[in-house]
């Protein structure tokens, strides 16, 4: 195939119909087909109510294989009691019609009763990874994570999974996980996207009041105070933590979960800067729990 045709064959893929499926083995009989025909596929599954984070994970993947799958369905499995799970926010059509745009080739939205059914009783664990970060405060929630995930792989088939680095702590047991368990798919990080004043797209920005949205602002704020500061040459994690504890408790309606300077393979706790590290924290505004996070690098490491 030529560079034309390859370009007419790209256009094509980005114009069709797509293709929305809700049964597991339809889903799993479609990727049968598609690598029979010599087809690679990415997948991105997301929780639905899609915002540009979700649809710049779509364009990577479109990016990277034949055809691109996206998965929309809130697990109930990494939502603790008296989380949001019913209030979580839905769209379906909206989402439908985003993907679309976006490139998606088929849409699996699977249904709950399919994916967990009333005797289900089979969960993933691991062992260290979980156990910092948004992990201290939702034990349950990883857990659910990895086993929906796996299911999901299972059920598509990906050559590619793309998943946001907003949510860093996922992606890197993600990644354990698929290499632990042999699944053979490449895990892909797409770059955190923001609105134009800082704040991370996310779902859950709609539950913000106007007065709300602005507090959460002081998340990226601090994290960006934090950047400064080891741009300058401070390389203790406690006086950068500090930093951004006061800048985010200066805002009305944040109560902080937590706050973590820590190494970005492991996640264990880092004293000092000696080499890139990840500062990320959660914060409740209001009612909202939202994360973020920035790589920071030492002076010596810094690329500018």
């Amino acid at each position: 195939m030529n560079d034309k045709e390859k370009q007419g064959a790209t256009h094509k893929k980005e114009t069709a119909a797509i293709k929305t499926i809700d049964d597991i083995r339809q889903m799993r009989k479609t990727a049968e087909t598609l690598h029979a025909q010599g087809n690679t596929i990415a997948f991105v599954p997301t929780m639905g109510y899609l915002h540009e984070g979700h649809l710049s994970l779509m364009r990577k993947g479109r990016e990277l294989a034949d055809t691109l799958v996206a998965s929309i369905f809130v697990n109930p499995a990494q939502f603790a009691p008296g989380e949001d799970y019913d209030a979580y926010p839905r769209d379906p059509e909206r989402d439908a019609a985003l993907a679309e745009q976006t490139g998606v080739d088929i849409l699996f939205m699977p249904h709950k009763k399919d994916l967990y059914p009333e005797d289900y009783e089979t969960y993933i664990t691991q062992t260290h990874l979980p156990g910092h970060l948004c992990g201290r405060s939702r034990p349950t929630h990883f857990t659910g994570v990895m086993t929906i995930v796996a299911k999901l792989f299972h059920i598509v088939q990906p050559d590619y999974a793309v998943f946001g680095q907003k949510d860093y702590q996922q992606l890197a047991i993600i990644r354990k996980m698929a290499r632990d368990l042999d699944f053979g798919i490449d895990i892909i990080g797409g770059p955190i996207v923001r609105e134009s004043d800082g704040l991370a797209m996310s779902s859950r920005n709609k539950y913000l009041s106007p007065s709300q949205r602005q507090s959460a602002l002081e998340l990226y704020r601090g994290l960006e105070e934090a950047k400064k500061a080891v741009a300058r040459g401070e390389t203790k994690a406690a006086a950068l933590i500090e930093t951004v504890k006061k800048i985010i408790s200066s805002a009305p309606e944040t109560g902080i979960d937590y706050i973590a300077v820590c190494d970005p393979d492991t996640l264990a706790d880092k004293k000092f800067i000696d080499r890139p590290a990840l500062m990320a924290l959660a914060v409740r505004v209001g009612e909202t729990r939202l994360i973020d996070n920035i790589i920071l690098y030492p002076q010596v490491d810094n690329p500018g």
